[in-house]
């Protein structure tokens, strides 16, 4: 398994090598030696997680203010439109909108910084997504709203089943000005 820095300070993409035969394949979909070797400690996942969505169902952006919550991510089964958006004030990156396809074939995992947002879009007709985290599930998320037109993110299916919660989420100038209290111009 290998690894590499992305776009956004932090997000780190960890790509496998399946290995495929008649039966099908195997692949790793974790590795403590490579996310130690890329600067995550494999034992801070404390807790993981699989939701399954629709075709063009988007989930997020949400996340968690100050430490936030890490995440490593993958698609089991489909594929996925990942976004993280680095909402963490001081960032060289903050306001940044990062798109990876997670999917099952090449397996490739995404792991997010806590202090950023992080969502997906389906792609395939169902996708079941998976992610380690490193603190455990409660209230009290934080979110903005997926199609805001300043974040002008690149979602690649024709949009599918949205949350009541995330229609209402505030756009990321309104994030920016009322749940971190800065000039709601910062990072766009």
């Amino acid at each position: 398994m290998k690894f590499t820095t992305t776009t956004i300070a932090g997000v780190i993409l960890f790509e496998p090598t399946p290995i495929r035969d008649e039966r099908g394949f195997f692949t790793r979909t974790f590795d403590a030696a490579t996310a130690a070797e890329a600067g995550i400690d494999p034992a801070s996942f404390v807790q993981e997680n699989q939701s399954r969505s629709s075709a063009g169902g988007v989930r997020g952006l949400h996340g968690r203010l100050g430490a936030g919550e890490a995440k490593l991510a993958r698609c089991a089964r489909g594929a996925v439109l990942d976004v993280v958006l680095d909402a963490r004030p001081g960032s060289p990156t903050f306001g940044v909108v990062e798109t990876f396809v997670l999917d099952d074939v090449d397996h490739r995992q995404v792991y997010v910084p806590g202090g950023c947002l992080h969502g997906y879009q389906a792609l395939s007709e169902v996708a079941d997504f998976c992610y380690k985290s490193d603190t455990y599930y409660a209230p009290g998320e934080v979110a903005v709203h997926p199609f805001d037109t300043d974040l002008a993110v690149p979602w690649r299916a024709p949009l599918g089943a949205l949350s009541a919660r995330d229609a209402s989420s505030p756009t990321w100038r309104e994030f920016v000005r009322d749940t971190l209290g800065l000039d709601d111009r910062a990072g766009l």
